[in-house]
Parts: structure tokens; C-alpha cells; sequence
């Protein structure tokens, strides 16, 4: 984790009313930003996917050759499936 505190987190020890309501509102405008952003969380996800496949395959290079195999027959079969139900 790092040394600066989460956007989303309110800072403690503010007395006064109206700078606790502006640090709340910055707070969850920045929780729903950080949650309605889908393009950088399927980025996020799709870099962690990466990273963890390359782990996999620096390590155990027959599993992932097994991997790809075992994906590419699911996904040729699932186009074949689909145009065959699209041909019918």
C-alpha cells in the first residue's frame, strides 16, 4: 500500500460542518468514479491477466501451451455452434 490515503476516505480531525461535507462529497464523488469507470477497471483487470499468464507461462510453459489449446478449441467451437444455429 502506499503512503497517501485513499480518495475515498475521509480525512479525520475536521471540526468544522461545512469542510467535513465538502471532504464527504470529494469522497464519494471519488468512490463512484472509481466505480462507474469501467473502461479503466477492464483495463485493470486485463493488465492482471496478462502479468498473471505471463507468471504461468515463464513457469510452467506445458500448462500454458495446454491452456491455449483447450481456449482456442473452446472459442472455434463456440463460433462453429453459433454459425450453425444462425445457418438453421
Amino acid at each position: 500500500m502506499s503512503s497517501e490515503s485513499s480518495p475515498t476516505v475521509v480525512p479525520s480531525g475536521i471540526s468544522d460542518p461545512v469542510q467535513l461535507a465538502r471532504a464527504e462529497l470529494k469522497a464519494a464523488l471519488a468512490a463512484i468514479e472509481i466505480k462507474a469507470n469501467y473502461p479503466k477497471r477492464i483495463s485493470n483487470a486485463t493488465d492482471r491477466a496478462v502479468r498473471k499468464a505471463r507468471a504461468v507461462a515463464a513457469s510452467r510453459p506445458v500448462a500454458a501451451l495446454a491452456g491455449i489449446v483447450v481456449g482456442s478449441a473452446a472459442a472455434g467451437s463456440a463460433v462453429w455452434a453459433l454459425a450453425r444455429a444462425i445457418s438453421r
